[in-house]
């Protein structure tokens, strides 16, 4: 037996989940599956969507349609990507509140009783993340993020570059290493400390109060895992890149600057097989960037009323963001791995929980789904007044990560024109 096996088992049995590495057995060299990754950016003040959704409804199969204004911006990746209109979350309203679920597909985000469940990059991570250092990674470029635990508990979002380029790759001196180690051992200890008191509350409890527990024992194990996995790769050293520190834009009107930096950031933890599951919200702001061409509040213009000269600066802006997206995907498909290209291997699912920001519609949404191994250059053009349901992409995307499951949210099934191309 190899010595390690033991140790892991037990570790699995514990509830923690550590990949067991692969041996090449009676001589049989061992065979390379590609790996799989996501990517998941949101948009929160939405996507104009006569800009966006190609006019001309295909053809059954899909397979040849005329871009729209922004789509054109990504015509070089046209036959990489699958766009995909008349689809939306079922019971998902709410407005910007709906950017809670645009992950999760929680029902009624803005209600005072909502319970917000596990977002698709969290229910990957957990059955895939222990393969590398970070399960996954949650970006934002103001605050709020997508990516919820299955708990219900928001997971904390990066919003500095700087910051996370020093999570990613820079390795302390050993002392502060040492010092880590011990801190992540304290965690360890504080959380035995804390479970054991709750247990003991727990009988004195109503029943409501004994749910809020278990999500709150739930939130702990959750902690535990992610401290034993830290201490695993606290012993190893970080990946060297030759990309230098970013220095933090302050200016928070330069949203194009702020966001080449994240998309930077996601490119090269993608790149150093650092996490292969990561989220971006791009989140807006109220107030006017710094764009030639723009001299209006930036939520102000997403709230248009179909004025045409709001509409003609919201179109800039926008423009500028799939041109962001079209640089980061560039860098994917540039990107070389095992004889393949990284965006061969990350499916990028880019979009808005609001299908018409000016009026807080969050039917219709803009979805676009680029590589990442499916059968692409196609327009699904689902009903307009009867949705098809959003979290049957999702399902489609877990399945082509490797995770058995025909289940998100209330959804069964995959979605219909979503075909891997293995």
């Amino acid at each position: 037996m190899y010595p390690e096996l033991s140790r892991r088992g037990f570790l699995r049995g514990t509830g923690i989940a550590l990949a067991l590495p692969s041996f090449e057995v009676s001589g049989q060299a061992r065979v390379a599956r590609p790996r799989r990754r996501m990517v998941a950016i949101n948009l929160g003040l939405g996507l104009h969507a006569p800009n966006m959704v190609p006019n001309h409804v295909p053809d059954h199969d899909g397979g040849s349609y005329e871009a729209s204004p922004y789509l054109s911006l990504l015509e070089e990746f046209q036959s990489q990507y699958t766009f995909i209109s008349g689809s939306s979350h079922p019971g998902v309203s709410g407005g910007h509140q709906s950017g809670k679920s645009f992950l999760t597909a929680a029902k009624h985000p803005n209600s005072a009783g909502f319970q917000n469940s596990i977002s698709i990059d969290q229910l990957a991570a957990e059955k895939l993340g222990s393969e590398t250092r970070f399960a996954s990674l949650s970006l934002s470029s103001s605050g709020p993020g997508l990516s919820w635990s299955r708990a219900g508990v928001e997971v904390p979002s990066e919003v500095r570059p700087s910051r996370l380029f020093q999570k990613l790759f820079m390795d302390g001196k050993p002392q502060q290493k040492a010092a880590q180690v011990q801190r992540l051992a304290d965690g360890l200890s504080v959380l035995d400390v804390v479970g054991q008191q709750a247990a003991e509350m727990r009988k004195r409890l109503s029943t409501r109060d004994k749910r809020k527990l278990e999500q709150y024992f739930h939130a702990v194990r959750e902690a535990e895992t992610r401290i034993t996995k830290s201490q695993e790769w606290a012993h190893h050293p970080k990946p060297v890149v030759q990309a230098t520190e970013p220095r933090d834009e302050p200016d928070r009107k330069k949203i194009l600057e702020r966001s080449r930096q994240m998309y930077d950031m996601i490119h090269l933890a993608l790149e150093t097989d650092s996490t292969r599951f990561l989220t971006y919200f791009e989140t807006g702001m109220n107030a006017v960037p710094t764009i030639p061409g723009v001299n209006t509040d930036y939520h102000m213009l997403s709230h248009h009323g179909k004025e045409p000269s709001k509409i003609k600066q919201l179109s800039i802006v926008e423009s500028e963001m799939i041109q962001l997206l079209g640089e980061f995907l560039g860098k994917l498909q540039d990107s070389q791995e095992s004889g393949l290209n990284l965006l061969d291997q990350t499916m990028v699912l880019f979009g808005s929980n609001l299908g018409n920001a000016s009026s807080h519609d969050t039917r219709n949404l803009p979805i676009l789904l680029v590589g990442g191994g499916f059968r692409h250059r196609q327009h699904l053009a689902f009903d307009q007044q009867n949705n098809y349901p959003l979290p049957k992409l999702y399902i489609s995307m877990l399945q082509q990560l490797g995770i058995e499951t025909d289940r998100f949210a209330d959804c069964t099934g995959t979605m219909q024109g979503i075909e891997s191309l293995t």
